[in-house]
């Protein structure tokens, strides 16, 4: 039997044609999947990826399902999962428009109170930089802007408000004492900033923040101390008696009470080291 050969020349040009139509197949199989699926099973999709750490296409596909269905069961809760999808695939912003817009066009929603508490969730990890992420370090928190800490408070103080029997209920508190831990540090680190530098009026006034704001924190026992000393360097003798009395009968074993001086000043060493927080 004779078998006719081809010129190498029309093999490659056969071969790159039937690659080309193939790959062409394939983009436009993968392309047009989102735009042809029945809700149901778009949803399904969407949910699959989510389900398996894949949070761009459970997002693209979520993004498509709205989009593509605009109304219905299946459109607020692809609402939802999107927001979710967003806030592990640290898209915060996009997560937090995302959020915010189904609370404010689905208030009564059976599902709000999580809304609510993602929404919490979003902003409470908002305020870690890249490397406290990944690098445990106390007092870190305390120590940067508290603009989100501020507002997922908010959140989680909406969502015990209005859902208190909320399932997220319990976390949502939980966390809320953490947030205001933090919040009362990061008036207690600026404090001890002005006293350092000498603006004693200022350093009362944070200090007296913390006493009126934050009266289950445990640094209202370093506010008072730093109360105390600002009295005492603006020459109000009897004021800083007082405050010094409060904290003794409520906290007597607090350094200021044996050592005036406190808090000290980081050493210049410990400033330059790199990322400790001091400076």
């Amino acid at each position: 039997m004779r078998v006719t050969k081809l010129p190498a020349f029309k093999v490659f040009v056969v071969l790159a044609i039937a690659l080309s139509m193939s790959a062409c197949s394939m983009f436009h199989h993968k392309r047009d999947t989102n735009d042809t699926l029945p809700v149901d099973k778009l949803y399904a999709k969407a949910h699959d990826s989510l389900e398996h750490a894949d949070y761009s296409a459970a997002s693209k596909a979520y993004q498509r399902l709205i989009a593509r269905f605009p109304s219905g069961d299946y459109n607020e809760q692809a609402q939802l999962d999107l927001a979710y999808a967003q806030y592990k695939d640290n898209q915060s912003d996009d997560a937090y428009s995302t959020i915010n817009r189904f609370i404010k066009t689905y208030p009564t929603n059976k599902h709000v109170d999580y809304a609510y508490y993602l929404r919490g969730l979003i902003n409470f990890g908002r305020t870690s930089g890249i490397i406290e992420r990944y690098i445990s370090r106390s007092g870190s928190e305390s120590r940067r802007d508290q603009g989100y800490n501020l507002k997922s408070f908010d959140d989680f103080t909406e969502l015990t408000r209005r859902f208190p029997d909320s399932a997220y209920a319990a976390d949502a508190r939980q966390r809320m004492i953490y947030l205001r831990n933090v919040l009362a540090q990061f008036e207690i680190n600026v404090a001890e900033f002005y006293l350092r530098n000498k603006a004693f009026v200022a350093s009362a006034d944070r200090a007296q923040y913390v006493v009126e704001h934050y009266q289950q924190a445990p640094q209202i026992a370093d506010a008072l101390a730093i109360l105390a000393r600002s009295y005492n360097s603006l020459d109000r003798k009897e004021q800083a008696e007082q405050v010094r009395k409060v904290l003794a009968l409520n906290y007597p074993d607090h350094p200021y009470l044996t050592d005036p001086k406190w808090p000290h000043a980081p050493s210049t060493l410990r400033k330059m080291v790199p990322f400790s927080g001091h400076h």
